[in-house]
């Protein structure tokens, strides 16, 4: 499912309009994204919780030059479902 899809689908089962849904669903991605930059986490109790995590510096290898080389410490996003959202899926 993409967005569009999500909105439409949004969009009917609330009854709202459709421009309307988009605007919350931005709204609430750009704020999770904005909270995320801040180094917080986002729970949505019975979804899951969005944080950010450090990869730790890391060994690779150029793929070009097959040279050895050293990945830096980074932060990335990560996503843990909450307890009913694994039971729906299982």
């Amino acid at each position: 499912m993409n967005k569009k899809e999500l909105v439409d689908k949004v969009a009917k089962k609330s009854g709202l309009k459709k421009k309307d849904v988009k605007k919350v669903i931005d709204t609430t991605i750009e704020t999770i994204i904005d909270t995320l930059g801040k180094g917080e986490k986002v729970q949505l109790v019975g979804f899951g919780t969005f944080m950010v995590k450090k990869a730790a510096q890391r060994k690779g290898v150029n793929p070009q030059t097959k040279k050895p080389i050293t990945i830096p410490e980074r932060k990335v996003p990560k996503f843990k479902p909450g307890k009913a959202l694994k039971e729906k899926i299982k």
